[in-house]
């Protein structure tokens, strides 16, 4: 650790200056020789690195969902060339250039904040030693040697000799307890961290191998840090113990704001979505627009938590929009734009309506149209007429061509105004 350590050794400096600068703070309020004084600010600069991290902390989330979304074409591509390696590696990274991802994304905080880690490392190594390093001079040196976290010193070890830690001015029992208090507290943080990010946010709808892969670092990364903790000084612990705790509300907040589509987190936040949609019939945040806009230009590809928070708006008479925003639907704002209008001719559109019964005619039975009767009551009916047939208006009569009834009558064996032809006679 301490070779590795010495690689960092150019950015000491820096870090030993901010920790000096806090604990001029810190030394005005609790004493200069306290543990809080130099503990608050390691835990300072911890809290200054994560802010300034948290540009590549958002990437590394886009990272790992771009890498879940492209499990599935990374299992085929796995299946289809697993007799070639070399094939299989370049399809690969085809795939996340044409994606525009890259693996290593995913750790970047981790790598970034890697310099300092060993840094303070570095820094609390050269006090355990009684040496000046970067801006600690021999004044600053004495007081954080007197230094003691529940009276254990921040340069001690948990496999400290007992005679380095009576240098220190401490008991070596005090020093296990409380050093291998952090480790377990670090490793429990670590491991829910882990398991938050799993049971939650994690797409449920896809088996793919990275979430075989992220349970099993759910219970690797505990023990490689307990495994590690006993060698680190106590305030490197607290170094570690505070970034793992800042991760950690860093993700609640990650997952309870913008999870992981298909998600159970995903689910309960849709959830509330909805509930605060319907009730105000508007959005607010730019944060639920985004992901409103999202879940709009998925049309068909959307989840069955989607389509839930989609239909829930449609029955509240809502519609969400591409730009992210919700508005009436168009069958709401019609409904409402006719209800005035609709109310005004009810009473108009029923009142014609009876009359149009009223001056209807009653329909006449069988009996009634042959015999041509009427009962009493009852509205005269079309009577025969009592003119005879032939008395026809003139304008009504069709003018025969010649020949017509000539023809007519002469197939029924009649001449007209004339002798009837004889009959021939039957031959014998």
């Amino acid at each position: 650790m301490d070779t590795i350590a010495s690689l960092f050794s150019f950015i000491t400096w820096p870090v030993s200056w901010v920790i000096v600068q806090f604990h001029k703070v810190y030394g005005a309020i609790f004493g200069p020789d306290t543990g809080w004084a130099w503990g608050l600010s390691i835990v300072s600069l911890v809290i200054l690195i994560r802010i300034c991290l948290i540009p590549l902390f958002v990437k590394q989330i886009k990272a790992t969902r771009a890498m879940q979304t492209l499990q599935p074409e990374m299992k085929k591509i796995q299946e289809r060339y697993k007799n070639d390696r070399q094939r299989q590696s370049e399809e690969m990274m085809k795939l996340y250039k044409e994606s525009g991802t890259n693996p290593l994304s995913s750790c970047l905080p981790i790598l970034a904040q890697s310099p300092f880690f060993f840094a303070l490392y570095h820094v609390l190594a050269a006090i355990a030693s009684g040496k000046k390093i970067g801006v600690i001079d021999a004044g600053l040196l004495e007081s954080a040697r007197n230094a003691h976290i529940f009276g254990a010193p921040l340069a001690a070890k948990f496999f400290s000799s007992d005679s380095q830690v009576s240098a220190l001015h401490a008991s070596l029992t005090d020093v296990r307890i409380v050093t291998a208090i952090m480790i377990v507290l670090m490793s429990a943080s670590q491991f829910y961290t882990q398991r938050q990010l799993m049971t939650k946010n994690v797409d449920t709808t896809v088996k793919t191998p990275f979430m075989q892969q992220q349970k099993m670092l759910m219970y690797v990364f505990p023990i490689m840090f307990a495994v590690l903790g006993v060698n680190f000084p106590v305030g490197v612990l607290i170094y570690w113990l505070t970034t793992n705790v800042w991760t950690m509300g860093q993700q609640m907040y990650v997952i309870h704001n913008n999870p992981t589509p298909g998600s159970k987190a995903q689910a309960a936040y849709l959830e509330r979505l909805t509930k605060h949609v319907t009730q105000h019939g508007k959005i607010r945040r730019r944060s639920e627009k985004a992901i409103v806009k999202a879940i709009v230009a998925k049309g068909r590809d959307r989840n069955e938590f989607e389509r839930k928070f989609v239909n829930a708006l449609n029955k509240a008479g809502l519609a969400a929009q591409p730009d992210g925003t919700v508005t009436k639907s168009v069958a709401q704002a019609a409904a409402q734009t006719e209800d005035g209008a609709v109310a005004g001719t009810t009473t108009a559109t029923a009142t014609a309506t009876a009359a149009a019964r009223r001056q209807q005619p009653k329909r006449q039975s069988k009996s009634q149209r042959q015999s041509g009767g009427t009962k009493a009551g009852d509205s005269p009916s079309l009577e025969k007429s009592d003119a005879p047939q032939d008395a026809k208006p003139a304008a009504a009569k069709q003018p025969e061509k010649p020949g017509s009834g000539t023809r007519s009558k002469a197939q029924s064996g009649q001449r007209k105004g004339g002798p009837q032809r004889p009959k021939s006679p039957s031959k014998k």
